[in-house]
């Protein structure tokens, strides 16, 4: 692939791949998967992801805007707060809206009337190592806890929601389940249905899918009465294509040689400096030692001290101009990318199952611009 610019590649072949698993996994599960944009919101996908599924989550009015003008149907809104002034706009582009809190709940239920209303619980349970991302940690900002539930919910609360995964196999989400119906169950003759959010990684190899199935078969015969949704994100988008970069320059230091590229970690793969995790790199292995031969630190092109990763060794020595291609890219990458010290955000492009590359969006100094205006 011989590409002069930074770019994001979405394989369609493997995108169509993890939607057709992901509908069966919906049909096998009697659920209903939808997708979250906070993983992923390449509108000008839309029109694929509409040929597997109906519906997206949102988590803000932008969101909830994207999926009632672009993705074609009112999205399942949940934020951490609402507010006065963007209320009434995310209530027009949401079919359900959840609130976080009863204080929330209280303050807006009656402007959601047009909604169907749920609550945000939180079953104090989750095995999600990395506390940035728990969401259920001590001191947490989301959901209610049981102990704050009126025995008698009001009348127009049809849901719950709750969300205590991230990239979570099926066995966790059995034994969280058992948390949340221990803490829950109380309320569920009250409810329509019950959104077990994001996180569930079902298109990754080693997902148990048998267990899921069988752990719903299970759920769905104790409360044959509730609709179940689950809304992940990065198994819509699950290695799906990566970002090319180029090696611009290496420099050394006490050993250690840093190949720098023409893109950043810190604006373009955030989460590999946040999670953090180790990125694959096409054609290196990632090591331990930074020092030896063909052995290089990756710096992005930021001037943050602490944007880079170590280290990989690579068959041969780097050369200025070739080819740096990091493995499965797609999913928490546009959403999150920033312009920070004004680095160009990468191109986007789809690669179609033809094998023909199409340039989705291309960015320059205006959009830069147009971001401080």
């Amino acid at each position: 692939m011989d590409l002069r610019t930074p770019i994001y590649i979405i394989e369609e072949e493997k995108l169509r791949r993890n939607l057709s698993l992901i509908r069966q996994v919906a049909e096998r599960t009697d659920s209903e998967f939808i997708l979250a944009f906070k993983a992923f919101a390449l509108w000008k996908t839309f029109p694929i992801f509409r040929e597997y599924i109906r519906s997206t989550t949102a988590s803000s009015l932008s969101e909830a805007k994207l999926a009632f003008h672009e993705f074609g149907s009112k999205a399942h809104t949940f934020s951490p707060a609402y507010t006065d002034e963007e209320i009434d706009e995310i209530v027009a582009c949401s079919s359900h809206l959840t609130f976080n809190s009863l204080s929330q709940y209280e303050r807006y239920h009656h402007r959601a009337a047009a909604c169907s209303i749920g609550l945000r619980v939180n079953p104090e349970y989750s095995e999600v190592g990395t506390l940035l991302y728990n969401p259920c940690a001590p001191g947490t900002r989301f959901g209610v806890t049981a102990d704050k539930l009126p025995p008698q919910l009001p009348s127009d609360i049809e849901g719950f929601h709750c969300h205590c995964h991230c990239e979570s196999g099926a066995d966790v989400f059995e034994r969280t389940l058992q948390h949340i119906e221990e803490k829950f169950s109380p309320w569920f003759s009250q409810l329509k249905w019950i959104n077990f959010g994001g996180g569930h990684l079902v298109t990754r190899k080693d997902y148990d899918i048998e267990l899921l199935v069988k752990v719903m078969k299970g759920f769905h015969q104790r409360y044959p009465h509730l609709k179940v949704i689950f809304e992940p994100g990065s198994a819509f988008a699950w290695q799906t294509g990566p970002l090319v970069s180029h090696v611009v320059d290496i420099v050394e230091d006490k050993d250690i040689k840093t190949a720098i590229l023409d893109v950043s970690f810190t604006c373009h793969m955030p989460d590999c400096l946040e999670m953090p995790y180790f990125p694959d790199v096409r054609g290196a292995e990632h090591v331990d030692e930074e020092k030896g031969d063909c052995v290089y630190r990756l710096g992005g092109n930021s001037c943050l001290a602490g944007d880079f990763m170590r280290a990989w060794r690579f068959s041969k020595p780097l050369e200025i101009g070739q080819e740096m291609i990091f493995e499965d890219m797609i999913h928490y990458t546009t959403v999150k990318t920033n312009t920070f010290n004004g680095i160009t955000h990468p191109a986007i492009g789809l690669l179609h199952v033809d094998g023909q590359l199409e340039i989705l969006r291309k960015y320059g100094y205006e959009d830069y611009r147009d971001r401080m205006d």
